[in-house]
Parts: C-alpha cells; structure tokens; sequence
C-alpha cells in the first residue's frame, strides 16, 4: 500500500494489483473496480473496471484499510539471465542511465533495474571499518576507493534482469551490450549454470588470481535470486552498518538499536538529472557525518527512484537528533530543487502541508468519508485539510 517496487518486470508492486476490498472509516466496506460486482469474471483481471478508478485512493492514505486485494504474479519466463555492471569512475554515472533509457523505453529491460554507489555496496558487503578508520567517521572517499580497489566492486554497480526465451533473451543481451560499450568498466551476464561455476572454483581461482570470487558470489547471489522473484534477508544486515558488534543471526534492527533514514526522490530517467540528485545527497550527508548509501532504480520506462540511506547507531548519543537533521536538510534541499519523494515516513508528514487544490480535494473526501478524523490523522495528508 505504500507503492513500494522490487526486481522483476512486475517490480512496481502496486502496479500489479486490483480489486480492493477497503473498509471505511465508519464501517462500510467498498470494493474497486469490477469486484464490486456479483460473479464478475474479469475482477481480478481488470483493474479499472467502469467508472472512477478508486484504488489509488487507498493507496498511501488514511482513507480506508484495506482487508483483500489481488495480487498478480509473474508467469516463469522459459530462460532468465542477469547482467552486472561496474563504473570506476563517479563521472560515468549519468552516460549509463542515458544509455539505458532507451533501452527500458523500447522493453528490452523490463525489470526494475538498480544502480548502487560504492557506498551502498560495501555497507552490503560487511560492517563500518573501524580499525582501518581509527574510528573516525564518516567514511572518507580516499578509503573507501581503497577498500573498493581490494573488493573489486567500482564507484556505481548495476544489475539487471532479462528475461524472455533464449533468442530472446539473446537479443537482448546483445543490445545491453552495445549499449553499455565504452561506459562501463565491466559487464557480465550471468544465468544458474554459470553461478554454479563460479561457486564451484571459487578457491582455486583465488589461488590463480588473488580475487576472492567467494565476496563477489556473495553479494551477486541474493540479488540474482531477487530478480528470479526469490526474497531474501540478506539486505538487512546492513542496518548494521554503524554497531561495533557481530551482526546476530537473528537480526532485530528495531531490538539491536539500528538507525535507518530513506529518503526516496523520484527523477526523470536523465543522467543530469539523476547525477544532480546523488551530487546534492553525497555532499549533504558526508557534511553531517553519514555516508551517502544511494540506489538508483529504473522503476518505470521514464522515471528513477533514488534511494538515499542514513544508517547510524542509535546508542551513540545524539546520533538520533543528528541523522533527523541531515535527513530534513536534504529533503528540503530537493524539495527545493524539484525532486520529491514517492513516500514519506511519519516523521516528514507535515512537509505535506500547503494551501493548493490537490490539498483542498483531498481534505473535502476525508471530511466526508471520516468526518471525526479517527484513522491515520494526518497520514499523507495535512491535519488542516480535513478539519
């Protein structure tokens, strides 16, 4: 309900869903589309239905709650293969997301792909190096290219899915390539056969090489899953970022005192526009002392959404008033510059706020659907609108 997105050509999940069940604030119940007709064949299949569209009503609102919807899932594609990317240099961001639009535009990337920083990816890798920082922080750029150099990941990493039958998918590996030629420093393209591989030689190829191919099948695999639609928890380990102790087996950010701040701007898929985005986030947080963790997803044919993470140590005094500060700084500084969220959480709700249409249209429907205002008060919406 939050519009959240994932991997796989069905990554924007509530783009994939329909016929709402939704029970109203004062108990009615209302369902979306052609649901609300008796033995409508075409009700989990056809999401608008005759009439209004409501189901995005519900969507991120205080509105309703929804108790049923349906979920449409992925058919197995006959063959599946992911590519991964690697950029050494800051610079080559915005060159690889122009030479990937048109390839997200005309369908040869269907999938929600994702671009992450250096940042983003040793957070995933392993905990903050406090040794080889003395215990300073933020992590500095000169290290953490260091750190990069020895774990043989670049300063932006890519993945993506295709996904279709083998000349298809062939195809479409062929054009990734000759998009990507010239803008990245490494591309490869990986399917089941080839991870087993990799995972078998591992050792020996060490020996040959140095390069301890385990690191990398450990960060490639949880993702390789994700895009064939398999869910791991592997992710969560990063909220450990910043704890000085083990990452337990059994994970609990909420328990173990993990911080965590998102902030989630949505761009035009243009590299101008993206690179002014992650320029405005990088010097934001390194000033107030946090490393700038970004992800860039390919979320739609058009846009990208960006995630910018704060992750701290909520025991270390103080750290919780200054993550909150550089997380209100940065939202106001893209706010300003055009760049707002696709989500909020409840600590920037009033940042909705503002005497305007979409505000005065969505303040008379929650006076008339919850006129005491009792579910979610001020949820994606200002307090001063429904009153």
């Amino acid at each position: 309900m939050e519009r959240g997105f994932g991997h796989t050509p069905y990554g924007d999940h509530f783009a994939n869903s329909c016929a709402l069940e939704v029970v109203l604030p004062d108990g009615d119940c209302a369902e979306t589309g052609f649901a609300r007709f008796a033995n409508a064949k075409a009700g989990p299949v056809y999401r608008w239905g005759v009439g209004p569209t409501l189901d995005g009503l519900f969507s991120q609102s205080n509105l309703g709650v929804v108790t049923r919807m349906t979920v449409w899932l992925m058919p197995a594609p006959d063959y599946f293969q992911a590519f991964f990317f690697r950029c050494d240099e800051d610079s080559a961001l915005a060159p690889v997301i122009d030479a990937l639009r048109p390839l997200r535009l005309n369908n040869t990337i269907r999938s929600a792909s994702h671009i992450g920083n250096d940042y983003k990816v040793i957070s995933s890798l392993q905990q903050y190096p406090w040794e080889e920082t003395g215990g300073q922080t933020p992590l500095q750029p000169y290290l953490l290219k260091r750190l990069r150099e020895r774990m043989n990941f670049g300063a932006w990493n890519g993945s993506g899915g295709l996904y279709g039958t083998r000349a298809q998918v062939a195809e479409a590996r062929r054009l990734v390539k000759s998009a990507l030629s010239g803008k990245v420093n490494k591309l490869q393209f990986l399917d089941d056969r080839l991870i087993s591989l990799a995972s078998r030689f591992a050792k020996p190829y060490k020996l040959v090489t140095n390069w301890d191919l385990s690191r990398t099948i450990e960060l490639v695999k949880p993702v390789f899953g994700l895009m064939k639609g398999m869910p791991t928890d592997k992710p969560l380990a990063s909220t450990y970022w910043r704890k000085r102790g083990t990452i337990p087996a059994d994970m609990d950010p909420d328990r173990d005192g993990c911080g965590l701040l998102w902030c989630a701007p949505v761009v035009p898929m243009v590299g101008s526009e993206v690179r002014a985005v992650t320029g405005i986030a990088t010097e934001i947080l390194l000033r107030h002392g946090f490393e700038p963790m970004i992800s860039i997803t390919l979320i739609t044919e058009r846009s990208a959404a960006c995630v910018i993470t704060i992750a701290y140590d909520r025991s270390v005094p103080g750290e919780d008033r200054k993550a909150l500060a550089s997380y209100q700084e940065l939202l106001r500084r893209l706010w300003s510059s055009g760049y707002y969220s696709y989500r909020l959480g409840i600590q920037s709700m009033q940042e909705m706020s503002g005497d305007n249409g979409f505000n005065r249209l969505l303040g008379s429907i929650k006076q008339t659907l919850d006129p005491n205002d009792i579910l979610s008060p001020g949820r994606y919406q200002p307090r001063s609108s429904s009153a």
